[in-house]
């Protein structure tokens, strides 16, 4: 269901993209974005990467209010992967400025929209003002009904996997016998435990791989790969993205009827 009219979420849309066109009944509950190109996009402009980072703040922001706006009940999107760690030092650090300040800058905005903020992603080894940033946007956020934004930060498919697997081996150590391993059981110990899995997959920056992002989870997913960069990705760019999944005819293995 939209939550404004169609000419309020999208008042200019570009030629040839009709938002009348979006059919409110086949809204995917869950969209999940790998949000690539940060780092292209400012070395198209002579900057540095961060700069590239900053820049993106700001289509996270417009993809935030405008799939609320659309309906979509879950957005995940890939902020910090295990893998970044790699990345040079000082651009790692700022990062981890970015996420604080951002975070504690855009809570009190979400919380009016009704936004409920969480993580996914082992956030025990992020720097101390950053861990703090997030869980005050949680605990401001958990009693909304709203949208949920996971942030995946220092997160892994691979570690979400292995950290299933290990809960449920604690368990049966403890509780002394071992349960019969269900699709079920195992999706009760993801970081996305409760949540629907995502429809929807898009990534920026015409990249056609999954980077290790919700592996389990997007088993059926559509995906949706566009070439425009992160800080460039806008509503409409989101619209293209719901329109083109609304096109497709989601079998899950099945013949077409």
């Amino acid at each position: 269901m939209f939550h404004k009219p169609l000419t309020e979420i999208f008042p200019a849309p570009p030629a040839g993209v009709d938002p009348a066109a979006l059919d409110e009944s086949r809204i995917p509950q869950h969209v999940a974005v790998i949000m690539d190109g940060n780092g292209r996009w400012a070395k198209k402009r002579a900057l540095n990467r961060l700069r590239g980072h900053k820049a993106g703040i700001e289509a996270v922001r417009e993809t935030i209010r405008c799939a609320s706006d659309c309906g979509v009940r879950y957005l995940t999107i890939y902020s910090f992967s295990t893998e970044n760690w790699k990345r040079p030092k000082d651009e790692v650090e700022g990062l981890m400025e970015l996420f604080a300040k951002t975070m504690l800058a855009e809570v009190d905005g979400l919380h009016e929209e009704h936004v409920r903020v969480r993580t996914i992603g082992d956030v025990s080894v992020l720097p101390d003002n950053t861990r703090a940033a997030f869980e005050e946007a949680w605990e401001k956020t958990c009693g909304n009904d709203g949208m949920t934004l996971n942030v995946a930060v220092n997160y892994g498919s691979r570690d979400e996997i292995l950290h299933a697997v290990s809960a449920i081996a604690r368990e049966a150590a403890c509780s002394g016998s071992v349960p019969e391993v269900s699709e079920e059981l195992f999706a009760q110990n993801l970081y996305t435990a409760g949540q629907p899995d995502p429809e929807l997959l898009i990534r920026t920056s015409g990249e056609l791989r999954i980077s290790n992002f919700l592996l389990w989870q997007i088993a059926y997913s559509e995906l949706y790969v566009t070439d425009v960069l992160w800080p460039d990705f806008d509503r409409y760019e989101l619209l293209r993205a719901l329109l083109s999944y609304q096109a497709r005819d989601r079998r899950f293995g099945g013949v077409k009827k």
